[in-house]
């Protein structure tokens, strides 16, 4: 029995080590094939905009207050490398298309107000960071998460659009939310 184990967890180390992203690497998946439209497929399932939020200010934050936006929804933690070198390029992007209706959402997954606070000062993040420990319902709504960073991009018609797992560089995200315009 005990050989059965180590062998399931051999197997399991095996199988993660090929299939998550690595520090540094990045994978972006559709959410589903885009064929007929190479910025959202039509068949794309639809987001959750149900949830509501607190963020580190604690302020409701609705969901559905942004629909009709494009919504960038990054999970992230604070202790997250790939996590922090992302972000600088979020606030440039926030600030270049804030006007054309572009929305990023910082998800923390498991970080304390506390440590939120200064660490939303330092990054100048110029967006909502909401407080996301204990939710793991919105996880789920856009999982599966198998670590952050994850970015899961929803069109202004509420579509899941494309996820984008592990660290994105700035000029990726940028095509891509261009694709969503």
């Amino acid at each position: 029995m005990t050989m059965r184990w180590i062998l399931a967890a051999g197997l399991a180390v095996a199988l993660a080590s090929v299939t998550l992203p690595v520090a540094g690497c990045s994978t972006s998946e559709p959410a589903a094939s885009a064929a007929a439209n190479p910025a959202c497929d039509p068949k794309a399932r639809p987001a959750n905009m149900d949830f509501v939020l607190k963020d580190m200010h604690g302020n409701d934050v609705r969901f559905a207050d942004y629909k009709g936006k494009v919504v960038l929804l990054n999970f992230w933690a604070t202790w997250c490398a790939p996590c922090k070198s992302e972000i600088p390029a979020f606030v440039k992007l926030q600030d270049k298309y804030r006007d054309q209706g572009v929305v990023f959402l910082g998800f923390s997954v498991d970080d304390p107000v506390d440590q939120l606070l200064p660490f939303a000062a330092e990054y100048k993040m110029n967006y909502p960071v909401l407080v996301g420990d204990g939710r793991d319902d919105v996880q789920d709504a856009y999982g599966p998460m198998w670590g952050v960073p994850v970015t899961v991009f929803i069109s202004r018609d509420g579509k899941i659009c494309k996820r984008h797992l592990g660290e994105g560089k700035l000029e990726q995200f940028e095509k891509e939310i261009q694709s969503l315009l």
